[in-house]
């Protein structure tokens, strides 16, 4: 057994030691635990983005083109990761239905459904104004076109009218007072290149194909009417800061003029004069293109127009 002189020995010896095992506990557990990167974990912020193309681009992918331009954004941030996803337009509907959004939204003409989840943004846009507020603002655009493989633009001839997507070519053919059989884009490029008409009235997308294939043609920009506008919006209040960092990155000289790099068009500038609101419904788009091919007076269709 041990004596109460020797307890008392060895309590006092474990008292004057206690404070020296706590240092190397602290100095153990600093060496080791991982403080860096829980802090980094904690501290960043995901901001999740759906891209929805609801019509043809230009070339390459949009939601790439907004992954690099993220990644500039999140350079000049304090821990905010920009996370993206592509949707169809369908894709998109059936998961609001079900309850699922995302914080922003990249998108065109065709969602209606999530106008009442946008926030309302510091910039003004005719096609992305509801409520008297602007929901949804436009980081490029591409535009109708009129193409000829001659030079003469005055001779008369037949027009082939190429649609992709939702878009509403029948209201640009209208404005530039041509008319011809319409046929998806990529049928129309073909018939065009084999001389089936004088004329295609295309989009950018046709000028990329053109240029890919090294063949020259002559263009005629349409100035009156354009609906091929890729917006954003900020859908989660909470992410709103955030979402409006990687905006104003969209919006910057830097990344405008790289949207050739995908053959869209800066949103800055001179455009179109007249677009659809972007949160048209499905019905006043439908009676907007039926007005068009019925050639009904523009006055008529301009009750759905909004000027830029």
């Amino acid at each position: 057994m041990i004596s109460g002189m020797k307890l008392r020995k060895i309590f006092g010896i474990c008292r004057r030691a206690a404070p020296f095992c706590l240092c190397a506990a602290v100095l153990l557990a600093t060496a080791f635990y991982p403080h860096g990167q829980t802090s980094a974990a904690e501290e960043r912020r995901v901001v999740r983005i759906w891209n929805v193309d609801t019509f043809e681009g230009g070339k390459g992918s949009r939601t790439a083109f907004l992954e690099r331009i993220a990644r500039a954004a999140e350079q000049k941030s304090d821990g905010v990761y920009y996370l993206f996803s592509s949707y169809t337009a369908e894709g998109a509907r059936a998961a609001l239905a079900e309850g699922t959004f995302p914080d922003a939204l990249s998108f065109g003409v065709g969602l209606s459904d999530f106008a009442e989840k946008s926030q309302s943004l510091p910039y003004s846009f005719a096609g992305g104004r509801a409520a008297s507020h602007t929901l949804a603002y436009p980081w490029c655009r591409g535009e109708y076109v009129l193409f000829c493989l001659e030079e003469d633009f005055s001779q008369a001839g037949e027009t082939i009218v190429s649609r992709g997507g939702s878009n509403l070519t029948p209201v640009a053919a209208r404005y530039a007072g041509v008319w011809g059989e319409e046929r998806d884009s990529v049928s129309a490029y073909v018939a065009f290149l084999n001389g089936e008409r004088r004329y295609l009235l295309g989009t950018q997308r046709d000028r990329c194909r053109f240029a890919a294939r090294g063949v020259s043609v002559y263009e005629r920009p349409l100035a009156e009417f354009c609906d091929l506008y890729q917006y954003f919006s900020v859908l989660n209040r909470e992410k709103r800061e955030d979402a409006l960092a990687f905006l104003r990155e969209l919006l910057s000289q830097d990344a405008q003029n790289a949207l050739e790099s995908i053959g869209m068009l800066p949103v800055s500038g001179e455009v179109p004069r007249r677009t659809v609101n972007v949160f048209s419904s499905a019905e006043a788009l439908a009676e907007t293109e039926r007005a068009a091919r019925e050639n009904a007076d523009v006055k008529f269709i301009e009750k759905y127009l909004k000027t830029i």
